[in-house]
């Protein structure tokens, strides 16, 4: 028994991982991800991408690329239809998820920092499953060892 009342088994501390341009212009790439092995996790690291998908705690998500538009600033867009390019991973049960729109169910608060389009509120893991289950919302998703340990979403205007 603990006395400090911390759980058992303490979270893994997480590597720091070199994030992507938070709205390049490519998908990023997997090199070693062997997508004719069916759905599965990615290799460690930052992936700016959406989640598509959550069943039972398990998120499937794609990468994302930033598509530059003439009449606005632009807008995210996911691999081609038809496209292997997706993953699959557990979400780990003390994920940090930093949300752009506040926690409430109306998502009117914008908690982004002024230099940064990157959600800094943190919200639980309960409200990431309902919020990214319904709709594909831009982050930068990080896996450590096969499980998504932190969500921060990207604020597109």
């Amino acid at each position: 028994m603990l006395a400090s009342g911390a759980p058992a088994e303490a979270a893994p501390k997480i590597p720091k991982f070199k994030a992507p341009k938070t709205f390049g212009t490519t998908f990023q790439s997997d090199p070693k991800h062997d997508f004719t092995k069916g759905i599965h996790s990615r290799r460690n690291g930052i992936l700016r991408g959406w989640i598509t998908y959550i069943r039972g705690g398990v998120a499937e998500y794609e990468p994302i690329k930033w598509k530059p538009a003439k009449r606005t600033e632009g807008y995210f867009v996911g691999p081609p239809e038809g496209s292997a390019m997706a993953y699959a991973s557990p979400i780990a049960k003390d994920v940090v998820y930093l949300s752009a729109f506040g926690c409430k169910a109306s998502m009117s608060e914008l908690t982004t920092t002024r230099n940064s389009s990157l959600g800094n509120k943190r919200c639980s893991r309960s409200t990431l499953i309902k919020r990214h289950g319904k709709s594909p919302i831009p982050s930068l998703i990080t896996v450590y060892k096969g499980r998504i340990v932190k969500v921060q979403e990207i604020f597109t205007p």
